[in-house]
């Protein structure tokens, strides 16, 4: 090959620096690309692996003509292209590892420093090599030019800064062309080849297609990573704006410290700079109370387990107690699983829920106050007046007695049915039967019913039917029922109680025929002091209420006008209990009081 003149050298080596610049700046610009959420990590790598390695590829080709050497395009030169972009695919995974810094930037730079020196020093695989002399001195230097060029290349851009990846592209490229430099300097060949003028020729028409094809592939991947990285850009913005701008604090949570807060967070914890939150822990302003819930969320998103809105409290930069809702979801930044959390204030929403309870506790207190005052004053009236006659000294009536006796009795069951209201008591429930309770109702009730012409019909299943409660109150309840049912049937008729098991629950049914309650007092039954009765308290169903939540149960109420209304007592069923034989004193135990009156042996 003739010898190149001074100039040419010098514009073969400028452009083996430009095609190597242009090659490390696009894979900088590419492997930057990873830093937007959801961009397929592995597409980038490898992509800007292969520019990476085609660039340093043709640099090489440019160099050895620039240097005047003999240029071999055979089956080495596809080894070299390959074994470059796996080493610097290699590397670049290795840069996005989670090993240590230090770590990192020394094993992604030997690895691609180690692909670059071999592409440098394969030629000396080529068949038509005779002899070959290697300076080893050189050799090593080039090796650690290379590997101190690419570990300053990887740590700029780390870091991340305005103008770190052009300066990392910078670097990265002046370290290859000074390694290729060296590496030609350092071994001398002699080719069992003689170049003739056509041999020379395809040779050249060869390389300046090779070159041109992949000069043509840098530039195209260059130019899709500065389209996508301004399209990203873009969004980027668009987010940014949407985050910055929105109402409820945005947070990014990693290793369980803030890694971003945005405006409305740091107004809301009273944080005058980013500083003061960000890279501390999450816990330095959380309750410790809640410490255990933020941790099980934590560990459940992790997970994929999407849980809804939690209340957690927090305290301000300034000591304020802060009443928020938090939502979080796991997402992904450079590979990093990282945690993103909307908070939202709902201390206003908790003062207005606090008025409206108040409120609502004043109202029902108002409403308590006005009926206890409307249902005792009725009585005191009466006790005044006919106190105010025998204080004339009239000739007192023995009937005045009797009636203040009932109006004292009355005063005395309205304090005592508000007692029960009001009062927690403690009573031990035990199985009972429930048909018993009924019976015993019914026989209480039998003679009242018999004065207002009404009959009392059983329809009870031949099984026990066992609940668990306090025996008195539930006669109370069974009694409470029967009366208003009575005390409705002016002109008689009949009532039925029914005791069936449905599923889980036994069901008492209290059936009377009498007028009806119309639609609108039936939503009202069980209120306190509401009653259609002259001389009622309204306390009663109050009370029977009361005691069926207490027993896990509930009432149901069906009514037509002109038809009559039912009664339907829902308690849950339990097991039957052990049955315990006579002792030996013969002495019989309630189970077997109960097994002898149901009748069975």
């Amino acid at each position: 090959m003739d010898e190149l003149i001074v100039s040419e050298r010098w514009m073969f080596l400028l452009f083996a620096l430009a095609i190597n610049l242009f090659a490390s700046f696009t894979m900088f610009n590419m492997i930057g690309q990873l830093k937007h959420v959801g961009v397929r990590r592995n597409y980038w790598l490898l992509s800007g692996a292969a520019v990476y390695g085609l660039g340093l590829w043709v640099c090489h080709f440019v160099m050895l003509i620039a240097a005047d050497y003999m240029i071999m395009i055979d089956w080495t030169s596809i080894v070299k292209l390959l074994c470059l972009m796996i080493c610097a695919y290699f590397s670049l995974l290795l840069l996005g590892s989670r090993l240590g810094l230090g770590l990192r930037l020394l094993a992604s730079s030997f690895v691609i420093a180690a692909g670059s020196n071999f592409m440098s020093y394969s030629r000396l695989m080529s068949e038509q090599v005779l002899e070959f002399k290697i300076h080893f001195g050189l050799a090593f230097f080039a090796l650690v030019v290379t590997i101190i060029g690419a570990g300053g290349a990887f740590f700029l851009f780390q870091r991340k800064s305005r103008y770190s990846m052009l300066l990392a592209g910078l670097i990265l490229g002046l370290s290859g062309i000074a390694m290729q430099l060296l590496g030609l300097e350092a071994v001398t060949i002699e080719y069992d080849v003689v170049l003739t003028a056509d041999r020379l020729s395809e040779y050249l028409k060869r390389l300046s297609v090779v070159l041109g094809i992949a000069t043509l592939v840098i530039f195209a991947f260059s130019t899709l990573a500065r389209f996508v990285d301004r399209r990203y850009n873009a969004m980027d913005e668009r987010y940014k704006l949407l985050v910055e701008n929105s109402i409820d604090m945005i947070a990014i949570i990693g290793d369980e410290k803030w890694e971003y807060i945005n405006r409305s967070g740091l107004q809301m914890f009273e944080s005058t700079s980013e500083a003061e939150l960000l890279g501390t822990s999450i816990y330095r302003q959380l309750l410790p109370v809640f410490h255990p819930a933020m941790k099980s969320m934590l560990q459940a998103t992790a997970q994929g387990v999407q849980r809804g809105p939690i209340e957690i409290d927090w305290y301000t930069m300034n000591g304020k107690l802060l009443h928020t809702e938090v939502v979080e979801t796991c997402t992904q930044i450079s590979g990093r699983p990282v945690f993103q959390v909307i908070v939202r204030d709902i201390s206003e929403r908790k003062k207005n829920e606090e008025l409206l309870i108040n409120s609502e506790k004043l109202y029902v207190a108002g409403q308590l106050a006005a009926g206890i005052a409307h249902e005792i004053r009725n009585p005191l009236t009466s006790l005044k007046g006919f106190l105010q006659l025998m204080s004339s000294g009239r000739q007192s009536n023995k009937n005045y007695y009797d009636i203040m006796k009932s109006e004292l009795n009355r005063i005395e069951s309205i304090v005592s049915e508000l007692l029960m209201l009001s009062k927690p008591q403690i009573y031990e429930l035990s199985c009972k039967d429930i048909r018993l309770i009924i019976r015993d109702t019914v026989t209480l009730l039998e003679a009242q019913a018999l004065l207002h012409s009404i009959e009392m019909e059983m329809r009870v299943d031949d099984d026990p039917l066992w609940v668990r409660g306090v025996e008195n109150q539930l006669k109370q309840v069974f009694i409470n029922v029967v009366k208003n049912a009575i005390e409705s049937m002016l002109e008689g008729g009949k009532i039925i109680i029914s005791c069936m098991r449905e599923d889980d629950h036994v069901i008492i049914r209290i059936e009377d025929y009498g007028p009806g309650i119309p639609e609108e007092q039936l939503s009202k039954i069980g209120q306190p002091f509401y009653t259609t009765k002259e001389k009622g308290t309204g306390l009663g169903l109050m009370v029977s209420y009361k005691i069926v939540d207490n027993h896990q149960g509930r009432i149901q109420v069906r009514s037509s006008l002109g038809v009559g209304t039912t009664f339907d007592i829902i308690l849950p069923c339990t097991e039957a209990p052990t049955v315990h034989e006579p002792d030996a004193t013969g002495k019989v135990t309630p189970m077997n009081r109960i097994r002898q009156e149901d009748g069975s042996s």
